[in-house]
């Protein structure tokens, strides 16, 4: 490795681990050469390389100081080549945030929620892709905190998402709700996913057995919609964006929560991928599949110890 990307990578992990705070001044250019037994061509070569990816700030005779984002930034500088693997819940957005990240995300969605969480669990994937509605009516939180005990869980809001009945053009059978569902064909995702367990949820708060539904089991919301599409069923949950996608009604039920959960190791890997949910053109082209709310995506929270 270089000297001056080795001087990079220094000042990158102490931002990226607190010892060095945005707003901070660094020493001036020839003090830092001799800290580092170097040239002040190669401390400033590696000042301008941070200065671009977003790390310092720098200015006419003045000494460098640490950017406002510097912490993503540092994070996203240190794991440049790194590709985020991510497990989990399907949604049809999910292809366009792996279009924004040009090849540095993985995704072997499918298994559902509960699964992806297994797989972090078991360090076969970096985070989840969850939508997991708990008793207590708070999404996410608690099923990360559980699965991922002892891992510091966080967070990573990927966007709210509209879940709903899809139904043929015209909704032949005069659905209206989750209330209408028993006796009809009945298209539903598989157990341990988010969308089983919502449908499951909202069929016995109506008053009706999960167990008693007739239809298919399928893997994803684009299958769900491909068999109401067929005539293979009359009706299946599923977001709004692959109602849309073939044209087909749809009732709406529900907003939900849908987040990538994480252990803390894995916030650095997974910098590029904050960065790219709070660009303004991602989020534009995710809300324009209809159904999708991106105000928050991006957020990064600390799942609570249970009180």
């Amino acid at each position: 490795m270089t000297r001056y990307r080795e001087i990079c990578n220094d000042l990158a992990q102490r931002v990226g681990a607190g010892t060095l705070q945005p707003g901070d001044e660094l020493p001036g250019v020839r003090e830092l050469a001799q800290q580092w037994q170097t040239t002040a061509s190669t401390v400033s070569r590696a000042q301008r390389q941070l200065a671009e990816a977003g790390v310092l700030e720098l200015a006419d005779r003045r000494r460098a100081r640490i950017a406002p984002g510097a912490v993503l930034a540092a994070r996203r500088f240190l794991h440049a080549e790194s590709i985020f693997t991510l497990a989990g819940s399907d949604d049809p957005a999910l292809d366009l945030l792996a279009g924004a990240l040009h090849g540095k995300l993985r995704i072997v969605t499918g298994e559902g929620s509960v699964a992806g969480l297994g797989a972090v669990r078991q360090g076969r994937a970096d985070g989840a892709a969850v939508h997991l509605l708990h008793h207590t009516g708070v999404y996410n939180a608690p099923f990360a905190r559980g699965m991922l005990r002892g891992l510091e869980p966080h967070l990573i809001h990927l966007w709210r998402r509209e879940q709903g009945l899809i139904v043929a053009p015209g909704n032949p059978h005069g659905i209206t709700g989750i209330a209408d569902l028993p006796g009809l064909r009945v298209c539903s995702r598989r157990p341990g996913t988010g969308t089983r367990i919502l449908l499951d949820r909202l069929l016995l708060a109506a008053g009706h057995d999960p167990d008693d539904l007739r239809g298919p089991q399928v893997g994803t919301h684009l299958e769900v919609a491909l068999a109401v599409a067929t005539g293979t069923v009359d009706a299946g949950l599923g977001v709004r964006s692959a109602a849309t996608d073939l044209d087909l009604d749809f009732i709406p039920v529900t907003w939900e929560d849908f987040d990538i959960g994480l252990d803390k190791h894995a916030l650095d890997p997974a910098a590029h991928l904050v960065d790219a949910l709070r660009t303004p053109a991602l989020r534009d082209r995710i809300s324009a599949l209809g159904g999708y709310d991106t105000s928050r995506s991006g957020d990064v929270t600390k799942v609570p110890d249970p009180a």
